[in-house]
């Protein structure tokens, strides 16, 4: 199961970093892609994404461990989605730790490849690296100095 973290240290507190990262209608601020969030609740939200043909496409997630403050899981529900093709499973995971100039936060992803897709590990582990990063610039440009 390909499994990418990517972190950085953001000039920003804990307490601020929290509120927006366990806040799913926040998504669209920093986490790419994200058109806007849907029926919202901490529990449970859909994204919608932007693709680069200019269509939206939806994906459900959940939420299955929060330790406020510290420790985030959210997991896409893919069943009946068109990710269900090529994923079988995909969680991902945020960590905060404080940090001399700010909050050092942990981006990880894990998906598991289904079918033929299997045989792409590397190139869904470029694209999640590529996304976290990206992640982790949405974080800073909304909360950085």
């Amino acid at each position: 199961m390909p499994t990418v973290t990517r972190a950085r240290t953001i000039q920003a507190s804990g307490e601020d970093v929290w509120a927006l990262v366990s806040d799913p209608s926040h998504l669209p601020r920093w986490w790419p892609d994200v058109v806007r969030v849907e029926e919202a609740t901490p529990e449970a939200w859909t994204q919608v994404l932007g693709t680069g043909s200019g269509k939206t496409l939806r994906a459900d997630f959940t939420r299955v461990e929060a330790e406020p403050g510290r420790h985030l899981v959210w997991r896409q529900e893919l069943a009946e989605s068109p990710f269900e093709r090529i994923l079988s499973e995909a969680t991902t995971e945020v960590d905060l730790e404080a940090a001399d100039q700010g909050t050092r936060v942990s981006l990880r992803t894990r998906q598991k490849p289904r079918g033929l897709a299997r045989l792409g590990g590397f190139m869904f582990r470029r694209a999640a690296r590529r996304k976290l990063d990206q992640a982790l610039d949405g974080l800073e440009r909304v909360l950085g100095p």
